[in-house]
């Protein structure tokens, strides 16, 4: 059955793991290499399960340990032409691995079909996924977005399960300690979605037919898993979770265990 595991998900580390101990892919490599080998471990994925990583955009949060993982497997990254200069241009990435462009392409890799979209975020090129698995089911992650598109909407609408942004409680950010600068970058269009927006998002995929939803991305600083559960789930009045919805959390790390879809 599909499963994603939500290996690391903060502000200050992301990456996904779809598939199973057989086969299956990154969806960004935003931790240290030994991180990363250790939280697929802890989950009983070998590391040579992963066949590919495919990178949202090249902030460091989802980055960082890319140049170790493709230095030490060689396994193709994929992602949108611009983010894949900048990570060759910066380095990234080692030479041992291929960079493939996948904008406007469908992609099949460990068993599974992946397209990517959009997203309006501060970074050279950023972009969410929508993935369909093996057995037919569909997901998709989006996180790093300032607001939600018409194309955002349309490559989340249907998925089974969706990893959504969540990052900040509006009041916590406002009256918090960041510079009014920062504050502002995060408000924006292209900053980061808050758990407000996230919630009308949510209601209208579940509305749609979505029955798994994954708040992830959720700032350390200006959030907390609680809030934002309870703030997204205030814009869901009309449903009953256990029955309409299964609704969740990502953990800023692993401690073992996938989501079921």
């Amino acid at each position: 059955m599909a499963r994603i595991y939500p290996l690391f998900s903060s502000s200050k580390g992301n990456s996904s793991f779809i598939g199973t101990e057989k086969g299956g892919i990154l969806i960004d490599c935003g931790v240290s290499f030994r991180r990363l080998t250790a939280a697929l471990e802890l989950n009983n994925i070998p590391l040579e399960a992963v066949q590919a990583v495919f990178i949202t955009h090249e902030h460091s949060d989802h980055v960082s340990g890319l140049k170790l993982l493709t230095k030490n497997t060689g396994m193709p990254v994929y992602g949108t032409k611009r983010t894949l200069q900048r990570l060759s241009d910066t380095d990234k990435v080692s030479g041992n691995s291929p960079l493939i462009d996948m904008a406007g392409k469908t992609i099949a890799c460990a068993g599974c079909e992946l397209t990517c979209f959009n997203t309006p975020h501060d970074a050279i090129h950023s972009c969410g996924y929508r993935i369909t698995t093996e057995d037919g089911r569909t997901c998709a992650v989006c996180t790093d977005l300032g607001h939600v598109t018409p194309e955002i909407d349309s490559a989340l609408l249907g998925c089974r399960l969706v990893l959504i942004e969540a990052n900040y409680d509006e009041d916590m950010l406002r009256h918090g300690p960041y510079p009014l600068y920062l504050k502002e970058r995060i408000l924006s269009q292209n900053g980061h979605l808050s758990n407000h927006a996230c919630g009308e998002q949510v209601n209208r995929l579940i509305r749609q037919g979505t029955t798994h939803i994954i708040l992830g991305h959720l700032s350390q600083d200006n959030n907390r898993p609680d809030i934002a559960d309870s703030t997204v789930q205030s814009h869901l009045l009309g449903y009953t979770r256990g029955r309409d919805y299964l609704m969740g959390v990502a953990p800023v790390e692993t401690q073992g265990g996938a989501v079921i879809f």
